[in-house]
Order: C-alpha cells, then structure tokens, then sequence
C-alpha cells in the first residue's frame, strides 16, 4: 500500500494545496482546491455551505481539545 493509499482523515500530511472559498455568479458557495497537479472547483447551495462551516467549526473544537490533552466531543449532526 502506497503513502498515498494510507492517508486518512486523521493522518498528517506533507501535501500543500491552496484553498479559495466563495460566492459563484450562480448564487453557489465555491470551495476551489488547488495543489499538485489539481485544480477542484466544488460548487455548493448555501445550505449546505453552512453545514460545512458547521463541521470545521466542531472539527476545530475537537482539534483544540486533542492539542490540550482532553476528549474530543462527539461530533454534531
């Protein structure tokens, strides 16, 4: 199995890529991801767009607990 194979939500990574996000001509929330050989223009409705930011927002939480030594909350749907 290849590094690339093994990576996971929860793995570090040496990879870099930019990350643009925002409103589309269309009235879409655009997440652009570019790196490596890359370019991936994800496209959302704004509901959506703030479920994301919902899970980054709970995702950052965990991640502040994990870096103070505590149990992450269990994650919010």
């Amino acid at each position: 199995m290849t590094e690339r194979q093994k990576m996971g939500i929860d793995k570090q990574s040496d990879t870099a890529a930019n990350l643009q996000i925002g409103p589309t001509d269309q009235g879409m929330v655009r997440i652009y991801v570019e790196g490596e050989g890359i370019e991936l223009p994800l496209d959302f409705d704004p509901g959506e767009a703030e479920e994301i930011a919902e899970e980054l927002m709970a995702a950052a939480e965990a991640a502040r607990a994990i870096g103070k030594g505590a149990k992450p909350k269990p994650k919010r749907r």
